[in-house]
């Protein structure tokens, strides 16, 4: 089925069945008949993750983009914002989530280290389903604990690992160290950028077929990485379109631009949601692509910054700070030593207050709005968060 005929279903089941979908469209003056193929995408509104914290909040719990009964999900997780995601059952997207998991070579006779939570985010329970569904045994670890994961991985014989690339590189480091062999052949990554000099260490020093994988809460995998492809083969279950950040306009494929994503999932249509990252599609797709070709990330077109997975979002710092009156102004500098990100939070008191204690209770305030571990807290003087600086600054530098 093509695209076109795709989009032209999907556009007219949601605008029946989704408030939310009908809303936006109905305020734009367009109508299902008004959207006959991928070209027309253009005329409904772009979706971004403001908005659609906005949406919710107004009508909660979902916004009004669930079209089934909530009592059939199977599974109701949570994202920054708070927006809480609805998992329904998606029959229309068969086994093409398994892609990414086929091309590493994942099935029955491995043994795999699942390092993403489980909890409240859907990255650990969406991994272990796709690798459950190309027959591999699963091993939940969970992040952390690496001379437990080094333990499981000798007594059990791992041999395929799915988390971030960061991650897997502190353990071949722990094993070294150790004198400890690693079994680990297969690898699946997300959540962080996948660095040549990652993939040298992988590849071909240890010997390891991996992937790596694009995706969002929102959302679930776009794409995944091949070795004989440039950027990411896309899932058959979205379209993506590159727009101009400021106009919203559809760009010629080979330019860059901000990366709007369209699922195929009637039961919880998303229309032209608005990533925020920059990407270029192919002008024309390599063979070993069954959908879109995203030529590569290049960056992000708002204020949001993913570290360690999640997004840190100004706003959210923003509210943590409101609990705290002796703060005049607060900043983020995200780097990265080594192999992990470091949180720095700059913190300029107001005038005649004292620092006594606050930097826990600003850690705490920060993981409970933001979800994210911060490093270290500096208070600076006076003046040294100039007015209009970003509230969150990315200095990491990436091979």
């Amino acid at each position: 089925m093509s695209y076109d005929t795709r989009i032209r279903e999907l556009v007219a089941h949601a605008y029946q069945h989704a408030p939310a979908i009908k809303t936006i469209m109905d305020n734009a003056g367009v109508t299902p008949a008004d959207i006959q193929s991928t070209q027309d995408l253009v005329k409904i509104p772009i979706l971004h993750k403001d908005e659609l914290v906005e949406l919710h909040h107004a009508n909660p719990p979902f916004g009004g983009f669930l079209a089934v009964d909530i009592n059939d999900l199977p599974r109701i997780y949570i994202s920054p914002g708070p927006i809480y995601d609805p998992q329904p059952i998606n029959p229309e997207a068969g086994d093409a989530p398994l892609a990414p998991f086929r091309y590493v070579g994942f099935g029955r006779g491995d043994r795999v280290l699942n390092t993403f939570m489980y909890h409240l985010t859907p990255a650990g329970l969406l991994l272990d389903e796709g690798l459950r569904g190309v027959g591999a045994t699963v091993i939940p670890s969970g992040p952390g604990n690496t001379d437990l994961q080094i333990m499981m991985m000798q007594a059990l014989n791992i041999t395929g690992f799915v988390g971030q690339p960061s991650y897997l590189m502190t353990i071949l480091d722990k094993c070294e160290e150790m004198n400890v062999p690693v079994t680990i052949k297969k690898a699946l990554f997300s959540a962080e950028p996948y660095t040549p000099s990652q993939r040298k260490r992988f590849e071909e020093d240890y010997g390891m077929r991996t992937t790596s994988a694009y995706g969002t809460a929102d959302l679930g995998f776009v794409g995944y990485t091949r070795h004989d492809v440039q950027g990411f083969c896309l899932m058959d279950t979205i379209y993506m379109e590159i727009v101009d950040p400021q106009t919203g306009e559809q760009m010629p494929d080979g330019e860059m631009g901000e990366i709007v994503v369209t699922t195929f999932n009637k039961a919880y249509p998303l229309l032209r949601f608005g990533t925020g990252d920059l990407g270029a599609l192919a002008p024309e797709n390599q063979k070993q692509c069954e959908g879109q070709q995203l030529l590569g990330l290049f960056g992000r077109s708002g204020d949001a910054v993913k570290v360690r997975g999640m997004f840190l979002h100004p706003n959210q710092l923003l509210a943590a700070k409101t609990q705290f009156p002796q703060i005049k102004n607060i900043q983020a500098i995200i780097t990265r030593p080594g192999n992990n990100d470091h949180v720095l939070l700059r913190v300029e008191l107001q005038p005649g207050t004292n620092a006594n204690g606050l930097a826990e209770k600003l850690k705490e305030a920060a993981r409970s709005a933001v979800r994210l571990r911060i490093d270290d807290v500096e208070f600076v003087e006076p003046g040294s968060i100039k007015p209009g600086e970003r509230v969150v600054k990315d200095q990491r530098t990436w091979e």
